[in-house]
């Protein structure tokens, strides 16, 4: 078997020399050992040829006019795109200072012009080898990447901003009890009768462009989203990120979701109630995490959510509290609650001013 014996992998080798003697007889070798070979005649031509393609190795010849070999070398190493290939310098077995000077610049090794050929087959193909595994683990690392980048997508598909914070900074998302929290909760109106008398692509398309849309908005408010639970979204303001005006955020949001409910749906509309209180936040499930609140705050809030009428926003008394003189309305009185007696509510129209 020749001792050129073809490289499984081919690879493309750019040899740079003023010479064309040596570019032919290195374009040979290189051939030989089974890779495809492009030729530059000056370090000028080398640098446009390197930018404008895609190499494995450049064979680089030290002294040349235009621009030298260690211009290239400069050039290379000062270029992201180019710093990582690999280059072997050729010089004369009496110009080993040449050598030394391409090795201190970056050349991961060298041949002399008059070289071996079992030498030329191994230095090339150790280079070619450093630059294949350099490839692979490059390619390696963003397949990490992009996994990482899924990984933190259903994340906070899934999750809270907030949430997401604490698990990536401690591995877990301690439950605790948050004293000062708005809690806003949208029903669909008749929305399992529509379900029952439209097919269910279309029932859920709808449904999906309004949770969309009430995403958008929670996000433009500087609320949380919480959940969905069939039909109802549940958000809040003042949990895990603060908010400057948590009450007049989340009257505003309330607002634009009653506005925009038809538009993006089947002219659905939507009843919305808001109270405020003190809730207790966590993650539950092991093989689906799902973050959510409890306590007597959202229950009311749900209650409140109930008594609304098709296309309003309800707010208990002391959400009203936080709100009055800054939005418009007018109370509804108490009215009966399931589980709660009766509880006192408002109606907001809008915003003052």
């Amino acid at each position: 078997m020749d001792d050129m014996t073809p490289s499984p992998r081919i690879s493309t080798v750019l040899v740079v020399d003023d010479n064309m003697t040596s570019r032919l007889k290195m374009s040979m070798a290189v051939k030989q050992l089974g890779h495809r070979t492009e030729t530059a005649q000056d370090g000028q031509d080398a640098l446009e040829q390197l930018r404008g393609g895609s190499f494995d190795l450049v064979l680089l010849d030290i002294e040349m006019p235009v621009l030298d070999g260690y211009g290239v070398l400069g050039a290379m190493k000062a270029d992201p795109g180019l710093r990582d290939i690999p280059v072997i310098v050729i010089s004369a077995v009496d110009e080993m200072q040449n050598v030394v000077k391409g090795i201190e610049l970056g050349a991961q090794d060298f041949l002399p012009k008059d070289f071996d050929r079992i030498l030329f087959r191994a230095r090339v193909g150790a280079c070619l080898e450093q630059k294949l595994l350099r490839d692979q683990e490059a390619s390696y690392l963003a397949q990490i990447e992009t996994e990482r980048r899924r990984a933190d997508d259903l994340l906070h598909a899934t999750l809270p901003p907030g949430a997401v914070s604490e698990l990536k900074a401690t591995n877990a998302v301690k439950p605790r009890r948050f004293e000062d929290v708005f809690v806003l909760m949208v029903d669909v109106v008749d929305f399992t009768d529509y379900c029952d008398k439209n097919p269910p692509e279309l029932a859920v398309r709808h449904l999906q462009n309004l949770v969309t849309r009430f995403e958008e908005i929670t996000l433009d408010h500087g609320l949380e989203k919480i959940k969905t639970i069939g039909d109802a979204y549940l958000a809040t303001a003042d949990l895990l990120q603060a908010n400057p005006d948590g009450a007049l955020a989340t009257a505003r949001c309330a607002l634009d979701m009653v506005a925009i409910a038809g538009e993006v749906s089947d002219g659905w509309q939507v009843r919305i109630g808001i109270h405020t209180g003190p809730v207790v936040a966590g993650v539950i499930g092991r093989h689906q995490h799902l973050f959510d609140i409890w306590g007597d705050t959202v229950n009311t809030a749900a209650r409140v959510t109930s008594m609304a009428a098709p296309d309003t926003v309800f707010a208990s008394a002391r959400a009203w509290e936080r709100m009055e003189g800054r939005c418009s309305g007018h109370p509804q009185g108490a009215l009966p609650a399931k589980g709660k007696g009766t509880v006192e509510v408002h109606q907001i129209d809008g915003l003052v001013g």
